[in-house]
């Protein structure tokens, strides 16, 4: 299992929470350091995903517009998938639920990042629900459940952040 859950998640003194979590210049999984090579510059696009199905086409969308902008194609259909599943599951698990949340006029928002070093893009999401992801196996003949499986085998590593005081991020690198 190649799932690395990692703590570099903090701002000087401060922890980041996931309604202002963006990557700061620079952030890349701590986990996956060794695999950026030294040097390499960093681009990076963030994205406001709401609670809609239609937010995982437009995450989809995002991500094939960045990766195009960044002359990076031949890795959109690999990311097009890593993306579906990781929105989808932001979206369908990582949301509060109504009133629970201290900030709950923004618990049904999930920002996303694609972030660039060389030839490496991480994509991110950050959403305030506290559950961790789980690599789980999927009953035989089920239709879902097999999402981890996906981000897993197209990525070159994946994990989770746990965001203070609630909240997470959820990320998986890819190579072009």
């Amino acid at each position: 299992m190649i799932c690395v859950h990692s703590t570099d998640l903090t701002r000087g003194g401060n922890q980041w929470s996931a309604f202002d979590w963006w990557p700061p210049i620079g952030w890349w999984p701590e986990p996956a350091r060794d695999l950026a090579p030294a040097g390499a510059c960093t681009s990076s696009a963030t994205f406001v995903l709401t609670p809609h199905a239609r937010s995982a086409h437009a995450a989809r969308c995002f991500a094939a517009g960045s990766l195009t902008g960044w002359d990076m194609c031949d890795l959109v259909p690999d990311m097009e998938l890593v993306v579906s599943e990781l929105a989808t599951n932001a979206l369908r698990h990582g949301l509060a639920s109504g009133g629970a949340h201290p900030h709950a006029d923004r618990a049904d928002l999930v920002r996303m990042s694609m972030i660039r070093k060389g030839s490496l893009v991480t994509c991110v999401f950050a959403d305030p629900g506290s559950a961790v992801p789980v690599l789980r196996r999927a009953a035989d003949l089920a239709t879902g459940g097999m999402g981890l499986h996906i981000v897993e085998s197209m990525s070159l590593r994946w994990g989770f952040d746990p965001l203070s005081p609630y909240g997470k991020v959820v990320w998986a690198v890819l190579k072009s």
